[in-house]
């Protein structure tokens, strides 16, 4: 007689919460604080510490958010599904749709941030060059199906925090050679309110993924402990490392001004640690930046594919794979001719444009937990009100905040991207009197 048994078919629990918490930090590339660094300084008149402490805040707010609605939804969730099941789907869709703003364009931030170091390291190289070629190697290299294990990933993130920390104490040796200003980091040169909040609004950046390991829930053990401890716990080791890093560069660079604002980082390692040190470094930010480009494009597609298999985009385009490799092609394809804008597009409006929908998306979730309580009380008394109510409500106005702050370039394109995604919901749902389709923003979307 065979033996029959029930078919495992969830994700395996295995996860505890320094794994999540670790998966989290490896996700969002420490060492962007560097490649960012110049934009900062010159936006915020050489105060960066301070953009990244006011960003923290509003992060850590956001991060408790997430917390509650990871605790409170239990599955693979994203923004998308939190909004949605907590507010309106129709709202959930425009949140997950703004959410599709930082993984299609994410990719092109992360080749001309590379491309800008390596125009720095070789001048005679148009930077469009370096800018097209990444975008041909990585596109080839997804198409063909090459996955990064996470092994090699983890190795990557322990170079990337050897290379920032030999950097740090090398701005530290530098500074401390002269007369030492402890708080010029934290003041800068002429710097004002509106100043850090501009830099605020664009050290977003650095700290977008950390809402990644909310997709872990199905794989962690005891999840609604788990995930919303290390959310918290990403936000926070990250948002610390970027403030101890930005303060010893800017220790040792004080102000903003550079010959070139988006490569400030490589002029900085060239004078704190000769040619040698610039060269390993650049090697390391052009390594971190290319790992981080190839899994950026390929979720990005990931994604695109989901929806074109759900309907929520043109199935004969979105959701086709190639039959041989068994890869979305189109959707790469598309993703690098995005990434293609990176050519006539500065660092710091394709940032801002990123935080566009790292924001709105952000606000919707500290929206989302009110709205959870005001259906079903999770808790009582003034301690309910402060958990579930004043703390996401105090998130959601520093989010707004933070948003109205971004390049006016940004604004206008993410106002633009926001309003395709009603006329797109319009479409699909008749009118709004259909049912709203579903965006896959899981890790069950893999083609």
């Amino acid at each position: 007689m065979t033996d029959v048994r029930p078919t495992q078919t969830g994700l395996d629990r295995s996860l505890g919460l320094g794994q999540v918490a670790l998966i989290g930090l490896a996700y969002m590339t420490p060492l962007i604080v560097l490649g960012t660094f110049g934009v900062l300084a010159h936006t915020t008149g050489g105060a960066v510490p301070t953009a990244y402490l006011v960003t923290l805040v509003a992060m850590l707010f956001t991060a408790y958010s997430y917390g509650r609605m990871a605790s409170a939804h239990p599955v693979a969730g994203s923004a998308y599904t939190y909004v949605g099941r907590s507010m309106d789907l129709r709202l959930g869709f425009l949140t997950g749709w703004a959410i599709l703003l930082d993984y299609v364009f994410l990719p092109l931030v992360i080749w001309l941030i590379g491309a800008s170091y390596l125009s720095a390291r070789f001048p005679e190289v148009p930077m469009a060059v370096w800018i097209v070629a990444f975008i041909a190697v990585t596109t080839a290299l997804n198409v063909l199906g090459i996955k990064v294990a996470a092994r090699a990933n983890l190795v990557l993130m322990a170079f990337q925090l050897l290379v920032l920390g030999v950097f740090v104490a090398l701005s530290l040796a530098d500074a401390l050679r002269g007369p030492v200003d402890p708080m010029g980091p934290f003041t800068g040169d002429g710097t004002t309110q509106a100043m850090v909040a501009a830099g605020a609004a664009l050290a977003a950046y650095s700290f977008v993924g950390f809402d990644a390991v909310t997709t872990l829930t199905e794989e962690a053990r005891d999840p609604r402990r788990t995930i919303p401890r290390a959310v918290l716990i990403t936000a926070l080791a990250c948002g610390l490392l970027f403030v101890v890093a930005s303060y010893a560069t800017q220790l040792a660079h004080p102000g903003g001004a550079f010959d070139d604002v988006d490569s400030a980082a490589f002029e900085i390692a060239a004078d704190i640690g000769g040619r040698l040190f610039s060269s390993v470094f650049l090697a390391g930010l052009i390594v971190a930046q290319f790992a981080s480009g190839l899994a950026a494009q390929a979720t990005a597609s990931r994604l695109l594919f989901a929806m074109g298999r759900d309907g929520t985009l043109p199935r004969r385009l979105f959701g086709a794979v190639q039959a041989r490799l068994r890869t979305p092609v189109f959707n790469l394809v598309l993703v690098g001719v995005i990434g293609l804008g990176a050519i006539a597009l500065d660092l710091t409006t394709s940032t801002s444009f990123i935080n566009f929908g790292a924001f709105s998306a952000f606000t919707m979730v500290n929206l989302s937990v009110i709205a959870h309580w005001l259906r079903h009380r999770p808790g009582g008394g003034a301690g309910g009100v402060l958990a579930w109510v004043v703390v996401p409500l105090v998130g959601a106005v520093i989010d707004v905040y933070l948003l109205v702050n971004l390049d006016g370039h940004a604004l206008l394109l993410g106002c633009c991207w926001l309003a395709a995604g009603v006329v797109l919901l319009a479409i699909l749902t008749r009118g709004f009197r259909g049912p709203v389709p579903r965006m896959s923003m899981d890790e069950e979307a893999a083609p």
